[in-house]
Formats: structure tokens, sequence, C-alpha cells
């Protein structure tokens, strides 16, 4: 035993040898059914068209109200690839039912999607769609079909997103309008509860009109001397008016909150002027302005019935000139001088706080008016974007077109892409292959019977004394003339000395020769586990060579339950063994000369009960008596699976040999025979492997061509050649 295993392929390969004929069946039945197969298939064509995926139009881009966006969908996965999205819309079911129904096609959708392929061309933005089918011009119908519906829905998905948003804009619109209306009426009203006009001119001025009337305190008491004389002739030559009249003229003249708001009338009026050029009465802005001027028209009558104690006024006597102003102002400050000169320091004073007052709170109105202007302006921008994003999307809904563009359609095709007829056949016959070893190796396996004469060495483990080949068709035994023998004649060493086989008899006569050194052998018994293994042709063979050799040789049938030596030598089996045993004839007469040196007792009529005539003393004493007439004697025994005669024989024979037959015997009747030996303590001297076909062999244990008989024609003697070499390869 080797303590490595390795694989040997020639022990497959021999397996495959043996099973050749159910392993070629099975290999032309794959190719027979692949053929059939490639033939009664239907050819595919498969048609293929492009599109270009585009970058889709932001139709729906972030919309701003305030501090409120508009959200947008965004990839769920990081890693997600539009292209592959765009693929497995194509793919999709919808589509793939569109498809079939326009097209009237009788498949389900799972059958229609098995046949579409949708694939990205490498470092491009294009898709390219495939089908499969039988009939080329459908194929091309509904790759062309399925694209079609593609970009249709492509388009329409677009359009519903600018209809969305559309529909979102139309919403936002009253809402920001509201939102600028409500931030201009808070600017309105902080404007009007201040008096607010222009903060920056106010407060720049507040310096100057205190600065003033602080200088006519001063004055009022270098003046009041000459203030009757100077008011009289002011109020004739250069005024024209009464005193109450300039008194009042005066007085509005003198009013800063009537000359702003007159100014700030006299402004919007300008602005209101300007903006009908422009704008229409419904306009935002006409409407503002006329809502400011009525605001303002409304502050200046209020303020003039504070002044004045009257609501109207002509606009004449609102505003005077510079030089005129100072002259009335000049005949109040007289006539207040008159009335009473503490009466207009006391009014000068309260005007001077109230201009102090008011110069203090400028900054914080100033603070103020910017965050309500700041809101008015943000909210007028954000109305005028969604005006003009309206205008554009209702310009996008119109020409709404699709996120794809048709590269190329789909043409019929003129060439099959199914079946490759060559690659089918190809695989069939390697498939069949395949088949074929697998079968072979498989029945190979199944059978437990011993194949070769390593198994049997491995098997039995006996010393192997001789490998007799088989007979092959080419290989006939030759008889001494030449001719080849025609009879199924056994007797191959005496009928065809000069060939392999005997040759091989001889050297298993040899190497039983020199078994033991000690005692010579002289009685040997042949068996085999099973029959049909060739014991009997073996013996007679064994007999012959041993004979051949110039030794007196005995052969005994000891078969009586199948006796076949009569048999192979042509005798008649009326007197042998079984008679001597019982006393119905004498041993003399019972042995017959087949050939020179070669005796046969056959094993004479079948008695009742075989193993009681063979375990007797009158065998044990026969066969020594035998012995010492005859320098071998060869008992041919039944099988161990048939009886215990071989054991009983071989207590009284020198040893026992056994024949194998690869082929014939299995490895559990090998196994009972080799342990029933071994229990029986019997001396088998080896074994005999019989039946070996060599190209059945992993190992060159024997090759009969490695054989050839030479004569020497110039002494006339027959060699053998590369006898030696072989035996010791066995």
């Amino acid at each position: 035993m080797q303590s490595t295993e390795h694989i040997d392929f020639r022990q497959y390969w021999l397996a495959i040898q043996r099973r050749w004929l159910p392993a070629t069946a099975v290999f032309g039945s794959v190719v027979v059914l692949t053929a059939l197969a490639t033939i009664l298939q239907k050819p595919v064509y498969e048609a293929k068209g492009k599109l270009l995926i585009k970058k889709p139009s932001n139709v729906t881009s972030a919309i701003r109200q305030g501090d409120v966006e508009q959200e947008k969908l965004s990839a769920v996965g990081r890693q997600s690839d539009p292209l592959n999205t765009e693929a497995e819309i194509i793919r999709s079911v919808p589509i793939a039912r569109r498809s079939i129904a326009t097209l009237r096609l009788n498949q389900t959708p799972n059958k229609f999607l098995d046949r579409l392929k949708v694939k990205q061309i490498p470092t491009t933005d294009i898709l390219e769609i495939s089908y499969r089918g039988y009939d080329p011009r459908g194929a091309a119908l509904v790759v062309n079909q399925v694209m079609n519906l593609y970009l249709e829905n492509s388009v329409l998905a677009n359009r519903a997103e600018a209809a969305a948003a559309r529909q979102f804009i139309v919403k936002q619109l009253p809402k920001s309008e509201a939102i600028v209306r409500k931030a201009e009426e808070i600017l309105r009203k902080f404007e009007e509860e201040n008096n607010v006009v222009d903060l920056v001119a106010e407060s720049q001025s507040v310096v100057g009109v205190i600065t003033n009337l602080e200088g006519q305190v001063s004055q009022v008491k270098a003046q009041l001397a000459d203030a009757q004389a100077q008011s009289e002739a002011l109020r004739t030559k250069f005024l024209g008016m009464n005193s109450q009249q300039a008194i009042t003229a005066s007085s509005i003249s003198q009013s800063p909150g009537v000359q702003r708001a007159l100014e700030e009338l006299q402004q919007v009026e300008s602005q209101l002027a300007v903006a009908r050029t422009i704008f229409q009465e419904t306009h935002p802005t006409i409407v503002s302005l006329n809502t400011k001027k009525a605001s303002l028209e409304e502050l200046l009558e209020g303020r003039l019935e504070k002044v004045i104690g009257v609501q109207k006024q002509p606009n004449r006597d609102l505003q005077l000139g510079s030089l005129k102003q100072q002259i009335t102002a000049d005949l109040v400050r007289l006539e207040a001088g008159r009335l009473g000169l503490g009466s207009q320091l006391a009014a000068l004073t309260d005007v001077i706080a109230s201009y102090e007052q008011r110069t203090k709170g400028i900054p914080r109105l100033k603070q103020r008016k910017r965050e309500l202007d700041r809101q008015v302006q943000a909210a007028q921008s954000t109305y005028e974007t969604l005006l003009t994003r309206l205008q554009e999307i209702r310009v996008e809904e119109n020409r709404a077109v699709g996120n794809a563009r048709l590269v190329e359609d789909a043409q019929i095709p003129e060439w099959s892409v199914a079946p490759n007829r060559l690659s089918t056949l190809a695989l069939g016959n390697l498939l069949g292959i395949l088949l074929a070893i697998g079968t072979a190796l498989v029945l190979d396996a199944l059978n437990t019977s011993i194949k070769t004469v390593k198994q049997a060495k491995e098997v039995f483990g006996y010393t192997l004394l001789g490998i007799i080949p088989a007979f092959g068709k080419s290989e006939k035994p030759t008889l001494d003339n030449g001719a080849p023998e025609q009879s199924a004649s056994k007797l191959v060493v005496r009928d065809a000395p000069r060939s392999p086989i005997s040759e091989m008899y001889r050297m298993m006569q040899a190497n039983l020769k020199f078994l033991s050194s000690d005692k010579a052998l002289k009685v040997i018994a042949v068996t085999s586990s099973v029959p049909q293994e060739g014991k009997s042709t073996v013996s007679a063979n064994l007999a012959t060579a041993m004979a051949q050799s110039g030794r007196k040789v005995l052969l005994i049938d000891a078969d009586m339950r199948l006796p076949s030596q009569h048999t192979i030598w042509d005798l008649l089996n009326d007197a042998g063994l079984s008679n001597v045993l019982v006393g119905q004839a004498q041993i003399g007469k019972a042995i017959k000369e087949v050939m020179f040196n070669l005796h046969v007792l056959t094993a004479g009529v079948t008695p009742p009960n075989p193993m009681a005539l063979l375990d007797s003393k009158r065998m044990a004493s026969l066969i020594k008596k035998l012995s010492d007439n005859y320098d071998f004697v060869i008992i041919d025994t039944p099988s161990l699976s048939i009886a215990v005669d071989a054991p009983i024989l071989g207590k009284m024979a020198d040893g026992i040999l056994m024949v194998v037959r690869p082929g014939v015997v299995d490895s559990a009747s090998a196994a009972s025979a080799k342990e029933f030996l071994k229990q029986s303590g019997q001396n088998v001297l080896g074994q005999v492997v019989n039946g070996v076909d060599s190209d059945n062999q992993p190992y060159s244990y024997y090759h009969a061509k490695e054989y050839y008989v030479e004569e020497d024609s110039t002494a006339g003697k027959t060699v053998t050649s590369n006898t030696r070499t072989t035996a010791n390869r066995s």
C-alpha cells in the first residue's frame, strides 16, 4: 500500500473502454437530440434602436415667497444613475402593456420584458433598446413602438410638471399681491401718523428754524415801539389785505406741517402725472399714487383746520413768496407785539420746544421707515418675479419637449442572432462527451467485479505467480505448422506451444518451482472464488507445461459436481476418481495417458455426496500414493462458492493455487473466499490472474505484442524474446 494517493487517469480511460458501448449510445443520443433541436428551433431576430437622454429643463426651479421656497424633487439615492433610471422606465410594465395592446401581441408583460433589453452605450448618454423575436419585422415594430411610447410619456411628464408649477404660481399670486398691499398700507399709516415726508431734508432744516425762532425772540422787544406804524404801512402798501387776512396767511406760511403736506401733495401730483403717461388707471402704481394723493389732501385739510379753523382755502393763499412771507411775518410780529409781547414769546417758545422734540425722534423714524421700505420692496419683487415666472412657464408648457431624442430607429434585421447552430452543435457534442464519460464511469463504479491485475493483487494479497492473457480476435493460437487453430481447444500449451500464452504458463511453472527451496511442491490443488474463472483450463495447461518440461505429471479432476477435464481432453468419464474411491475401478485403469509424461484421472460418475468421498482416508492415502509415483499432481477442485471440497483437498496437498479472473469475480466474493481460506488454515501458494485483457490494464503487466517468437534459421531453434522483462514487471 502506498502512503499517498494520486489521480490515475489511465484507470478512468480503461473504465471508459470497458463501458464503451453504453457510453457510445449516450453520446450518439445527445448528439442526435441536439441536432434535431437545432434544426427544429426557429431563428431569432434582434432589432435595435437608440435614444439620447438629455438633461431635463428646470421648469420647477425654486420660487421664493418671502422666506418660503417651493420644494423640488431630488434623487433619493446618492449613487443613483439617471440613465439606469430611464432604462427602468423604458422596461416598465405600463409601457409593456401599452406596446402589447397597440401591436396586438399575444404575450404577457413578463415574457415581453424578458425579450426587451435596454443597455447604456459606454461613455455616452445613449441607451440602446433591443428586442428579440421570431419575426424580424415584428421585432423592429416593437422597438420603435417602445421608443415612441417612452418619448410620448416624457413629453407628457414634462408638461404635467410645467402645469403643476403654473398652478402653484397662480395660487401664490393673490397671496403675494395681498402681502404687497399690506406692506404699503403699513408704510402709509406710519408716514401719516408721524408726519413723515422727507426725514433727511427735515432733519437738516429743523436746526435753522430753531435758530431763526430764537433770533426772532430777541428782536421782539426792539421792534415793539414801531410795530404799529410799520404794521399799517406794510398792510396798506405791500400786502393789500386786512389784519385778519394777513394773520391767516402768515399762520399758514409759517406752519411747517401745512407747508410739508402741501409740498408732498405737489410731489405726488407730479408723480401721478408722470405715471399716467406710462401706466393705465388700474395699474397698482397709479392706484397707489391716487391713494397717497387722497391721503395727503386729507392731511392738508386737517392741518389747515388746525391752523386757521377752516378746511377749504384757496391754493393761492397757502403759499407766499419769500419776500411777502417775510413782510407778513413782520406784520404778525408787530400785531403780536401790540397784543402782547408775552403771548408772542410764549408761542415762540412752544414752537422751539416742538422742533427740538421732533429733532430727537427723527433717527427712530428713519430706522422704522427703512424697515418698512424694505418690506415693501421685497413684497413687490416677489410679486413681479411670480408674474415673470408665470409667463415663462406658460411658454414652456406650450412648447414642452421630452428628456430624450431619437438617435436611431429600429431597422428590420436581415440576419438571425440565434440559434448559433455551430455553437449549439459544439455544445451538444461536448455535453454528449461529458455524459458518455459520466455514464461509463458510473456503470463501471456500480460494477463491483475485479477488473485489473492490480485490483486482484490488492484484494487477495497473494503472490502473483502468473498472468494468463485472454484470447483476442486477432490473437488466436497457432498450431505447430503455423496454421491458425480453428477449434475451440483450451489446451493452448499443447496446441500452440510457441504462443505468448504458452510462455506465460511456463513462467508460472518456473515460479511454482522456486516458491520453496526446502521442500519441493508435488501436489497442488487449483481452485477459484466463483465458477467460470477458468481454473480447469489453467489446471490442464499448467499440467501440460510441466509435462513438456520433462516431468511426469498427473492431472486429477476432483470437481465431481461440474467435471470438465474429460471434455477438455476429449475423454470418457465412465471410470474416474469417484469410481476408484468406492472401489468400482482400479486406479491403473482409471488413469489415462493423454500425452507424453501427462496422465489424467477424470472425475468419474457423480456421487450423491462428493464431499464424503473427498474427505476420507482413502482419498488421503490415494493422493500420497500418487505423489510417490509422479513428479507433480495437479488437482482440479470446485470453486469455493460452490463447495468446501477445495479446502479439504488443500489440506492433503502441498498448497492451493488460486485462480482469479477479472470481470468474473466481484470484490465481495473474493474477500469472502480469502477469509474462508484464512480461517481454514490453508497454505495458499499464490494466485494466477486468468483471462487478462492487456488493453484494460492500467500498467504494463502484460502486453502480448511485446512477445514474439523468432526461429533461428541457423540453429533451427525457437527463441522467445522479452519474456523475462515482462515477467519482472508483473
